[in-house]
C-alpha cells in the first residue's frame, strides 16, 4: 500500500468516527491582495468575542503574517510543531487580545501529504479538539487563485469573499469564483459564498459591488452568491491599518468598527440551512489532504 492510499484509508476511517461538528468554520479569502482580507478576519473575530463567542483564527496565509502582526501575537509554535515535535493543540495556540486564539499554519497544508499513519491520526485527533475549544474557527487564506486557496474554499461550508469597488478587485474576485465553479470537484450546493464589500464610500457603492458580482456569477457561472454586508472606508480604519492595529479594539465607535459589528451580527443571525461538515476543521483539512494525495 503506497502512502497516498494509506492516507486516504485513514481519512475514511476517521471520517466515519468523527463526531458532528460543534465549531462553526468559515474561510475568509479574496481574489487579490491588499483588499483588507485579514483586517476583516481579525475585526470579525473581535466582535464575535465581544458577543460571547470563543474564536480561533487559523492562519493559512503562509506568505504573510498580517494576522499575527495585527493581533500583536507572535506564535512560538505552529502546526508543524504539533506534528513533528509532539506539541499539543493547546501549546500551538497563541493568545491574542481579548483571548482570541491564533494558530499559524507553519509548513502549509500541501506539506502534510507525506505523513505517517500515526502522525495523521495525531493531527486528526488534535484538530478535532478545536471543536470543544471554539465556537467559531476563522480560516484566513492567502489571496488569489492558487491551488492552496481554492482547496480551502472548496472544503469549507462557509466562505467570506472580500472585494472592494475597484475594478481590479472585482475582476479578481470574479476570477476566483470562475476558477472555483469550473473546478470539477467543487460541490456548489455544499458551500455558501458570502460577499463582503470593503472600503466603500456609500451604501450604494457597497450594493453595487455585490450586484456586479452577482450578475456575472448568475449569468456566466449559473451560480448563487449572497451579500453579507459592507465596511466603509474611514480615517480611523486607515490609521489602524497603518499602525498595524485592530480598529474595533482601538476605536470601537468608529464607522468601520460599527460596520464590523453589524457584519458580525449578520453572520451570526443570517438564516440559512447550515452545511454540515463532520469533524469541523479537522475534516476540512483532511478533505483537502485526501485530494492532494490522490
Amino acid at each position: 500500500m503506497d502512502q497516498a492510499e494509506q492516507l486516504r484509508n485513514v481519512i475514511k476511517q476517521k471520517s466515519r468516527e468523527a463526531p458532528p461538528e460543534k465549531a462553526r468554520v468559515v474561510t475568509v479569502t479574496s481574489g487579490k491582495g491588499g483588499v483588507g482580507k485579514s483586517n476583516v478576519a481579525v475585526n470579525m473575530a473581535v466582535w464575535l468575542q465581544k458577543m460571547g463567542k470563543r474564536v480561533i483564527i487559523f492562519d493559512a496565509d503562509l506568505g504573510l503574517a498580517n494576522v499575527e502582526v495585527m493581533l500583536g501575537a507572535v506564535p512560538k509554535y505552529n502546526l508543524s510543531d504539533l506534528i513533528y515535535r509532539g506539541k499539543s493543540i493547546r501549546e500551538i495556540i497563541t493568545s491574542g487580545p481579548m483571548e482570541i486564539g491564533f494558530i499559524s499554519g507553519g509548513l502549509g497544508i500541501s506539506g502534510l501529504n507525506n505523513l505517517s499513519k500515526d502522525q495523521i491520526l495525531y493531527l486528526v485527533h488534535s484538530l478535532s479538539e478545536l471543536n470543544e475549544m471554539a465556537d467559531v474557527i476563522i480560516i484566513d487564506t492567502g489571496a488569489g487563485i492558487s491551488d492552496s486557496v481554492l482547496e480551502f474554499v472548496m472544503a469549507s461550508p462557509e466562505v467570506l469573499l472580500i472585494s472592494t469597488p475597484e475594478p481590479s478587485s472585482l475582476t479578481d474576485s470574479y476570477s476566483l469564483l470562475k476558477a472555483l465553479y469550473r473546478n470539477p470537484i467543487f460541490l456548489r450546493d455544499k458551500v455558501r459564498i458570502n460577499i463582503i464589500a470593503n472600503r466603500v464610500n456609500s451604501t450604494e457603492e457597497g450594493n453595487a459591488v455585490f450586484s456586479k458580482l452577482e450578475s456575472v456569477v448568475s449569468q456566466f457561472l449559473k451560480g448563487e452568491i449572497y451579500f453579507l454586508g459592507m465596511i466603509p472606508q474611514d480615517r480611523e480604519m486607515e490609521n489602524a491599518v497603518r499602525s498595524q492595529k485592530v480598529v474595533s479594539i482601538e476605536k470601537p465607535n468608529a464607522p468601520s468598527s460599527r460596520a464590523f459589528k453589524v457584519l458580525t451580527n449578520n453572520y451570526l443571525n443570517h438564516e440559512y440551512e447550515k452545511m454540515s461538515v463532520r469533524g469541523g476543521i479537522a475534516q476540512i483539512i483532511f478533505n483537502i489532504l485526501s485530494r492532494i494525495s490522490s
